[in-house]
């Protein structure tokens, strides 16, 4: 018989799914917190609109498997946004844990982070390295890596966002101190960081990949629709929070969008000199 994992009392890991995940994807997400050194103690499952058969099934199947589960089924899909707030009003605990519906966080992941928090109670989000695989989880293609310590986020976070979501561990007052999530499609994560920034909350960045993050189709996703509405939002975002002056914005605005309007092959090698170290 195996000896019984010690969870974290004060942590919820909070997964948002919606149509478009595979069932198989969710399946070892979800798998994936269950198989912590230390779990959290509890999961908050937000359903972002109704969902596929298939893809229902496999909540079901863990709702019946995990009491600690709790899922949340909204009748709309509203987005990324709102339904992290739906979760995050759910949560009891002091902290939280994010984690995509179609990545798979390492089973050290907690444990790691929240001996951090220990040594660091000062710190209120806690991110890691990435590694980004394409195909069967183990076929790691590369990890991205973000800057580390808090003086480097806020610099970073001046250009682009400065913690990778599915990797982070956020202390939840915070959090709703600054309004939690809001309803800004395709920039939710970086709009939620910046707030916490400019309210003088302390973030570092673990150089460690403690989450597998699913790369297939990842450079045509940030061309996807709407995205030059929401990147004028969020450089209006950072000069109202006195992050930066409307000129920095404009450059910004201009850097970001000819990024995007690479193709592939040059994007490919950009995404490498920026992200990867």
């Amino acid at each position: 018989m195996s000896t019984p994992k010690m969870p974290i009392e004060e942590l919820t890991a909070l997964i948002t799914v919606y149509h478009r995940v595979s069932p198989t994807e969710l399946d070892q997400a979800l798998e994936s917190l269950w198989s912590q050194t230390r779990p959290a103690a509890e999961v908050v499952l937000v359903e972002d609109g109704p969902l596929p058969d298939a893809l229902e099934a496999i909540v079901v199947k863990h709702e019946a498997q995990h009491p600690n589960l709790r899922v949340k089924r909204c009748a709309v899909n509203r987005g990324s946004g709102p339904a992290s707030q739906e979760g995050l009003e759910l949560v009891c605990t002091d902290w939280v844990a994010r984690l995509d519906a179609d990545d798979i966080a390492v089973p050290e992941r907690f444990q790691r982070q929240w001996e951090l928090h220990i040594e660091k109670p000062e710190l209120g989000v806690i991110g890691s390295a990435l590694a980004e695989f394409e195909g069967a989880p183990d076929n790691v293609v590369r990890v991205r890596k973000l800057p580390q310590t808090h003086e480097q986020i806020v610099s970073y976070a001046k250009m682009n966002s400065p913690v990778n979501n599915p990797s982070s561990l956020l202390r939840v007052d915070a959090v709703r101190a600054v309004g939690g999530y809001r309803d800004v499609p395709l920039m939710e994560d970086y709009d939620l960081w910046v707030r916490l920034l400019a309210a003088g909350v302390r973030f570092e960045n673990m150089p460690e990949p403690l989450v597998k993050f699913r790369a297939d189709g990842m450079l045509g996703r940030r061309s996807a629709q709407g995205i030059f509405a929401a990147e004028l939002r969020m450089q209006r975002t950072l000069v109202e929070l006195g992050l930066i002056g409307r000129p920095r914005a404009l450059f910004n605005l201009a850097a970001r969008t000819a990024f995007r309007l690479l193709p592939t092959a040059a994007m490919s090698r950009a995404y490498k000199r920026l992200f990867l170290r």
